[in-house]
């Protein structure tokens, strides 16, 4: 549920192209991967939502795309073209590296748009943010139901873990997901255990993050098979209705990043 794909400024990812992604995939038994090219989460979302949208062209069957709204980018364009693309499956938002709060009004048409649509929202989440702390998406909640919102890292820290738990706890339209260098098993267990293993998703931050480290975060967890088997496919197949990912029924058992 949490990819990118590309060059990042900030630092060096090795081999971040999507035919080595795709290569990766194979190896883990990944059955889909959905991206955001991370040029669109920095310089430029138009440009690199049509990056993410060229990787689904070359691997319709194995990876999907966000679109990226940036909130100082016409929100509102990029939220006209993801309604006209049916490549897109949901939205992916980045509210720390665009220095703008995610209850701003800048964000009001993403949310609005996921309401009225039933689109997922991937977002950025990190403990102590002025731009998307955990607490601060029960504001989200609370003005827009049932909004499907994803938070990206959960936090990122284990106090941040804590506090995304506890925001998930209060609404049920936030869902956490997984990746991030501070994971554990015994984080994930405690999100299965306080909020369901319904509402956690799996995502590795791949490439930033090698998805083999990533997956066997989860794989190595103390969960059941069943809570294990929501968190790496069963609930990503369930939350992207408006737009379904790629493969079904005969790719079940297989993992979705």
């Amino acid at each position: 549920m949490h990819a990118h794909l590309g060059p990042y400024s900030l630092f060096f990812i090795p081999q971040p192209d999507v035919a080595t992604m795709v290569a990766v995939m194979d190896a883990t038994g990944t059955d889909v991967t959905v991206l955001a090219a991370n040029r669109a989460i920095q310089q430029d979302a138009h440009l690199g939502n049509s990056q993410s949208l060229a990787a689904v062209d070359a691997y319709p069957d194995r990876i999907a795309a966000y679109a990226v709204v940036n909130p100082w980018q016409d929100p509102e364009r990029e939220l006209a073209r993801l309604a006209e693309d049916e490549r897109f499956v949901g939205i992916k938002v980045h509210p720390s590296l665009h220095h703008y709060p995610v209850t701003g009004a800048r964000y009001a048409a993403v949310w609005k748009f996921a309401a009225d649509t039933g689109c997922p929202v991937l977002t950025h989440s990190e403990h102590r943010s002025p731009y998307d702390s955990p607490a601060m998406f029960e504001e989200v909640a609370e003005r827009y139901p049932g909004t499907s919102v994803i938070l990206g890292h959960a936090g990122i820290t284990p106090p941040g873990v804590d506090e995304a738990i506890a925001a998930a706890s209060r609404y049920e339209s936030l869902l956490l997901e997984v990746c991030g260098s501070h994971m554990t098993g015994p984080l994930i267990r405690s999100m299965v255990d306080r909020v369901g293993s319904d509402r956690v998703l799996f995502g590795s931050d791949f490439p930033f993050i090698d998805q083999r480290m990533s997956l066997g975060r989860v794989v190595c967890a103390p969960l059941t098979e069943g809570q294990r088997q929501d968190v790496l496919s069963g609930n990503a197949r369930k939350l992207f209705r408006w737009r379904p990912l790629p493969g079904g029924r005969e790719n079940e058992g297989l993992t979705d990043d």
